[in-house]
């Protein structure tokens, strides 16, 4: 069963330039991870600083292997230079 994922963001104000840049780096090699079947930034309208990310994975391992793949620990540490604070991660569940 596949695991789908909103991942909730907010910059910093006037940052939200570094956080399109930064996934746009990021997203051709989380993209190209085994089990990847959607990685998707979407910036919430009329707000400058809000983004959505919307993950979709094939199984559990994959987004665990996700997790602590080196370029999703260099760019967890990364965002702090221009996010808000933490990213609130909601798993969904298909009713």
């Amino acid at each position: 069963m596949s695991i789908s994922l909103l991942v909730l963001i907010e910059t910093q104000p006037g940052k939200s330039a570094e956080q399109v840049k930064a996934f746009e780096q990021l997203a051709p090699k989380v993209r190209a991870e085994t089990g990847c079947i959607e990685y998707q930034l979407h910036r919430v309208s009329g707000q400058q600083e809000q983004f959505v990310l919307t993950e979709t994975w094939e199984s559990e391992a994959a987004l665990a292997a996700h997790d602590i793949a080196p370029h999703m620990i260099e760019a967890d540490a990364a965002n702090k230079a221009f996010r808000a604070g933490p990213a609130t991660v909601l798993k969904l569940a298909k009713v």
